[in-house]
């Protein structure tokens, strides 16, 4: 009998008509780059499906782990390959359930090869009662249901080989990564914000951060650990990732001591869009993202974001507008970022923070209370003391590069830090 193999299912890529072959030229390479360093003798496509052909020694479980985490994925199991034969394909089915406890069962074929000479309901009728006569014959209870059975034994004929499983693990769904452009994210250390880019991921959008932190924290109370534990975790989703960070304290305390004290958020957020642009632009990317939601606190307001939004030039992007805190937290604790965001940090935001913030800014307004401000000055002053972290991810890890100033990037040869995950 030939070892499992994982056979990969995707769902969204069919919609894409002549494209598809681009999204599954990118789906193959991020399962090869997520599989790096496990022996796989081969990735090929036998139909609608794809089939990860392990090697000799290679883990399963640690190969199932890696898959776990790439987007455009529908559903994978966990395959028996089967010769082209009916009664091979019922002795493998019986193998495939013997050692599980269910009350109902179905079987369900596939065939898109139509040169077998059995067609689906001649399968799943062969199979089922055979399957069905063997559990008679052992006095298991278990009987034949159409409908929501607990169990269901799937078999596909492929143009290559027959496979059989009855165990479906759910995949991620979206998009393969890096195949709808790139975006820069402002990263701020707390949940929604990384749910926001998990998010953009999903759909195939390739993202760089921005984190904006304060240095009047007390030791180890900084903010810079959490924003890069989080783009530690988000790497792992598109294999490389960029971290910018910007020291903001000194910022705000020019705007402190010029604007409006109802308007200082507002000002703060402005002033992160300016200087994210930049960032964002020297990357080539097309927007920029934020973890707003709508109405969650003052400064996102309708009519604050809207008038927030007047400085940037570029589209500015907002996953979790329409969601409430409880969703977000959900999604946080399920892909890892909830633990790092719950960790105590000095968020720069709530610096400064006004006693009565203002609900219903406009642009105009805002753009008077910053007249008296040297915005090119301040930008310059974010971008001199910005640094740069790079993530990328191999053999089953995040390894990150040792922060240096932007304006020295390529200079010298940064020190590696690698940890598991």
């Amino acid at each position: 009998m030939s070892a499992p193999v994982i056979v990969v299912h995707y769902h969204e890529l069919w919609l894409k008509g002549r494209n598809r072959r681009f999204f599954l030229g990118k789906l193959f390479s991020a399962l090869r780059q997520a599989l790096a360093g496990i022996p796989v003798e081969r990735i090929e496509q036998p139909g609608d499906r794809l089939l990860i052909r392990l090697g000799p020694g290679a883990s399963l479980e640690q190969a199932l782990n890696r898959v776990q985490h790439v987007f455009g994925i529908a559903y994978y199991a966990v395959a028996r390959l089967v010769e082209r034969d009916l009664q091979a394909l019922c002795n493998a089915a019986w193998r495939e359930i013997e050692p599980l406890q269910f009350a109902t069962f179905a079987v369900r074929a596939r065939r898109s090869d139509k040169t077998f000479p059995h067609s689906s309901m001649q399968i799943e009728s062969a199979v089922g009662r055979f399957l069905l006569d063997k559990l008679r014959s052992e006095s298991r209870e278990a009987r034949v249901q159409l409908r929501e059975p607990e169990l269901t034994c799937y078999v596909e004929v492929t143009p290559g080989p027959l496979l059989v499983y009855a165990r479906k693990i759910p995949g991620l769904g979206g998009l393969p990564p890096n195949t709808a452009g790139r975006i820069t994210c402002l990263l701020s250390g707390g949940y929604d914000s990384a749910v926001a880019a998990y998010r953009l991921i999903k759909r195939g959008a390739h993202l760089s951060f921005v984190h904006f932190y304060g240095t009047g924290a007390r030791p180890g109370e900084s903010s810079l650990h959490v924003a890069s534990g989080l783009a530690r975790v988000l790497t792992r989703y598109q294999f490389s990732a960029k971290l910018y960070r910007v020291p903001f304290e000194e910022i705000q305390r020019e705007i402190v001591r010029y604007a409006p004290e109802g308007l200082r958020v507002l000002l703060y957020r402005r002033m992160m869009l300016r200087i994210a642009e930049l960032f964002a632009r020297r990357d080539r990317a097309l927007a920029l993202a934020t973890g707003d939601s709508l109405g969650q606190v003052a400064s996102q307001t309708l009519r604050n974001l809207a008038a927030v939004d007047a400085a940037a030039t570029m589209p500015v992007f907002r996953p979790l507008i329409g969601s409430d805190k409880l969703e977000i937290l959900e999604i946080a604790r399920r892909i890892g970022t909830y633990e790092i965001s719950s960790e105590p940090f000095h968020d720069c935001c709530p610096v400064f923070l006004p006693r009565a913030p203002e609900l219903s800014a406009n642009p105009e307004e805002l753009e008077k209370a910053e007249a008296a401000l040297d915005r090119k000055a301040l930008i310059a002053q974010g971008l001199r003391g910005a640094t740069l972290e790079k993530f990328a991810y191999a053999d089953g890890r995040v390894q990150s590069h040792e922060p240096r100033p932007v304006v020295h990037e390529g200079r010298h040869t940064p020190a590696t830090h690698a940890s598991g995950n």
